[in-house]
């Protein structure tokens, strides 16, 4: 057979069995998710819902509505809630596209199954769900075998991603079967980069599972429900394209992917080599000055002279001579002037671009806006509709920051950025402003600073974008994070921040953010934060409602009195202990030595005033603190010294010896010590990066111990069960939640000594006698688009041993030692794994830590 018959018969063949497949299964409806508000595309969604986003000259939903029409599924539901009648008004029944579409608009949101609910009486027979908003070319006929095969009630088309954090992560066994999802994990959770694609096949009777009129969602509340009570729930690992076009430079890669033939989409027009050229268009310019692939719609005319790279032309626009538009995406309507230079933007519907305009890179114009003559438009900005550009004008923000943070705002409760340059007032008062838009007006933030001029500056710039949002602000002014949560336990106030610079890079400043009760923001109240920051369309209050500005004058105050109130005061001040306490410059020096004095502590302080200029330590200024701390305990032969980090979050800690103790072992000993002083505690959390330390102990004090994540959020949470007193970090943060639920660094100075007091133990004898496990730590690094996938080889790899998946994975080689253990875990914001091994013979830890570096060297080079 000569190779043209082949390639006809096999065409043939492939389209045979699709055509089988799509006439003998059983029939199939679908419902598309079409209620996006498409927040973080905005500018270009403030007059068009998400789905009407033009991909390639059609709206997204365009091409999914083809999609599933190519794969026999004709008969649609949408669902509408953001501006329904421009998505219903388009499509109308679906007729001219070959479906049938019926849609249901929504009365209020009641999450994505809630929505879908609704829909009962017309899905009564299998059906899919799909989002409107994203561009996909999977093979849906094999998803849908793959569910008919397994006789699932609900199946989940999964893919590979890189970068798995903003997906639920899933986990399937070998016959697809899902034993565990994650919904937004932190790194340490992502044990798999397959990923959920909102892409959903379900039987008709899980409707009866979802609540009528109430808000309930697929991967919160359903696909848990029916993990719990194993009601197949399937995954299906989909070959092909998908991505979620969820900002704007997810929406420029979409489309220069389809351009370079990454997925496979339809070009309408007439195809003259690598362009494409839509009905009655009129392209005057030479064609070798279209390079790339170009799409130019209908009815468009590009003059002599214009050179196009990489680019879509949109429907009735107009390109005059000497322009140059390079990886640019132009919305139907837009006339573009004379020699104008544009690259890697886009821009709106029915704009006027006037001549000699320069438009730098990843700029977002929105619809109907006008940029006047020779004006210059510089990188990283949005304009929002309607807007006019004087001629000759120069539009320029000092924006270096928008580039970086047009994708992700938050890491975990916290923002930063580069002092004064990213981190800088202008930014500063516009998230005050997002942030006040998002506790509302009228409501009280608690707002505080370490010392650092760059840090004063910032929370007054904050301060100002909340009062602009109608929010009253109580300025506490320079103090520590544990008196900021304090204040705010009450509840009284709708959340606060804390300005710092940051402990780790003197360039870097911090806005951490708490919620109503002191804890960190929870991660979906950041992401409210983000959508109102990046949309831009936040109100501000009336001229007679804006906030106010307080300065509450108790706050230490009352913080000293609970202080005392939880500690055995008398024990520590009969004891006559000799402290050496080193400040590290940071606000406990204005608070601390009171307290000591009060306790009747003989201390020596190091470093115990206000340096904004000392904030910010190496490790090796951190060692060499240390070091001098360790002298001058034995010199004077002190009981113990301790160092409190600049924040008095941390403590770390010297025994009489001048032996530095080691966060870790520093973890145990203090376990050991609050069981020795208070045995009415019986329960305790650590994290899952704890020692197996913290097990023997719990063997021999009959202990019960909770393993959490490696996050402060975490052992906060861990906190709030009233049957745990002791909640012990692994880098010198400790929770005693009698007094407060988070770690402060002062307390726990004061609760090791009254703990010393009371056992009469000391620190050094202590730690001779307490067993010592050999822990062996490692770093190896790993870019970020790699992580998900080395994390499948590590799930892979371990399947047969004994593991615990709480925060990476914690895995036992020996199955009945538990004293032997590898911990990996990808760190949350640096481009790097880590490697805890450990066991109670020194060379099998050492092993163990070789063996696995090799391994994660191996699967991230992918061999």
């Amino acid at each position: 057979m000569c190779c043209r018959s082949l390639f006809f018969f096999l065409l043939f063949k492939e389209a045979l069995q699709f055509r089988y497949h799509s006439i003998f299964r059983t029939p199939m409806k679908a419902v598309i998710m079409a209620g996006g508000f498409g927040t973080r595309l905005r500018p270009l969604t403030c007059n068009i819902p998400k789905p009407m986003v033009p991909m390639l000259n059609r709206p997204m939903m365009e091409h999914i509505v083809e999609l599933l029409k190519r794969h026999g599924i004709t008969d649609l539901v949408a669902t509408l809630y953001y501006q329904p009648d421009v998505i219903s008004g388009y499509f109308d029944d679906g007729s001219k596209f070959g479906v049938r579409l019926q849609y249901l608009r929504a009365e209020a949101d009641f999450g994505t199954a809630g929505s879908v609910r609704n829909a009962k009486d017309f899905l009564d027979q299998r059906f899919m769900i799909i989002s409107g908003d994203v561009l996909t070319d999977f093979d849906l006929s094999a998803a849908i075998r793959f569910h008919e095969e397994r006789n699932a009630k609900a199946t989940m088309v999964l893919t590979h991603v890189s970068n798995p954090l903003q997906f639920g992560v899933v986990l399937t066994a070998d016959d697809g079967k899902i034993n565990r999802f994650l919904e937004k994990p932190s790194w340490g959770e992502v044990f798999s980069d397959a990923i959920n694609t909102g892409i959903y096949i379900l039987e008709p009777e899980v409707l009866n599972l979802i609540p009528l009129k109430e808000e309930f969602d697929f991967s919160k509340n359903l696909f848990p429900l029916m993990l719990e009570h194993d009601m197949g729930l399937y995954g299906y690992v989909a070959d092909g394209y998908w991505r979620d076009i969820g900002n704007l430079n997810e929406y420029q890669d979409a489309h220069f992917d389809a351009l370079r033939g990454s997925v496979h989409a339809t070009f309408l027009g007439e195809q003259r080599g690598d362009v494409y050229v839509g009905a009655n268009s009129i392209i005057h310019t030479d064609p070798k000055n279209l390079s790339g692939t170009v799409v130019v719609g209908a009815n468009t005319r590009i003059h002599a002279d214009v050179t196009i790279a990489n680019s879509v032309i949109g429907d009735n626009c107009e390109i005059l001579p000497g322009s140059v538009i390079k990886n640019c995406v132009i919305w139907s309507g837009t006339q573009v002037g004379v020699n104008v230079e544009m690259s890697s933007d886009v821009i709106g519907t029915k704009c006027s671009i006037g001549d000699h305009v320069v438009i730098s890179e990843n700029v977002f114009i929105s619809d109907q806006c006008v940029i006047g003559r020779r004006s210059r438009l510089s990188a990283n900005i949005k304009l929002w509709p309607e807007k006019v550009v004087e001629e000759g004008a120069v539009v320029t923000r000092s924006l270096v920051w928008e580039d970086r943070w047009l994708r992700e705002l938050f890491r975990e409760s916290k923002v930063s950025g580069v002092s004064n340059v990213e981190m800088n007032p202008e930014f500063a008062a516009k998230l005050g402003a997002a942030f006040g838009a998002f506790v509302g007006s009228g409501t009280t933030i608690v707002a505080s600073r370490d010392s650092d001029n760059v840090s004063r500056m910032i929370n007054r710039a904050f301060m100002c974008g909340l009062m602009s949002a109608g929010v009253h602000c109580n300025d506490l002014r320079a103090t520590s994070i544990p008196i900021v949560r304090h204040e705010l336990r009450s509840g009284k106030e709708r959340g606060g921040i804390h300005v710092r610079k940051s402990p780790h890079n003197r360039n870097i400043t911090d806005i951490i953010f708490f919620d109503t009760d002191g804890k960190d923001l929870p991660a979906g109240k950041g992401k409210s934060v983000e959508r109102l920051f990046f949309g831009e369309d936040f109100t501000r209050s009336s001229y007679d409602a804006v906030g106010s500005i307080r300065f509450p004058e108790r706050s230490t105050e009352s913080y000293l009195e609970r202080g005392y109130s939880t500690l055995n005061v008398q024990a520590i001040r009969s004891a006559g202990l000799k402290l050496v306490i080193d400040y590290s410059n940071g606000i406990a020096s204005t608070i601390f030595p009171n307290i000591l004095g009060d306790l009747n502590v003989q201390a020596v302080s190091l470093n115990a005033y206000l340096d904004s200029q000392k904030l910010t330590r190496s490790q090796d200024q951190i060692d060499r603190a240390i070091k001098e701390l360790s002298h001058v305990v034995t010199s004077l032969q002190y009981d113990v010294g301790c160092m409190l980090d600049p924040g008095a979050e941390k403590m770390f800690v010297v025994d009489e010896r001048g032996r530095a103790i080691d966060s870790d072992r520093l973890l145990t000993l203090m376990i050991k010590l609050v069981i020795l002083a208070h045995p009415e505690i019986r329960k305790i959390a650590v994290p899952i990066s704890a020692s197996a330390e913290v097990d023997l102990l719990a063997e021999e004090y009959g202990l019960t111990i909770l393993k959490t994540r490696d996050s402060h959020l975490a052992l906060m949470e861990a906190a709030s069960n009233k049957q745990i007193h002791f909640v012990g970090g692994t880098k010198g943060g400790f929770i005693f939640n009698d007094f407060l639920f988070a770690s402060d660094g002062m307390y726990s100075v004061a609760k090791l000594l009254e703990c010393l007091a009371i056992s009469k133990e000391r620190l050094g004898e202590l730690d001779k006698e307490t067993p010592n496990l050999h822990l062996i730590k490692r770093n190896v690094p790993c870019s970020w688009n790699l992580k998900g996938q080395v994390m499948r080889h590590v799930m892979k790899d371990s399947e047969r041993l004994p593991r615990e998946l709480i925060d990476g994975v914690k895995i036992f080689p020996r199955e009945q030692d538990r004293m032997t253990s590898v911990l990996l875990n990808p760190d949350r914001t640096r481009p790097l794994f880590h490697i805890n091994a450990e066991s109670k013979d020194a060379s099998i830890a050492q092993r163990l830590a070789n063996e696995y570096e090799a391994k994660l060297i191996r699967w991230i080079n992918n061999e």
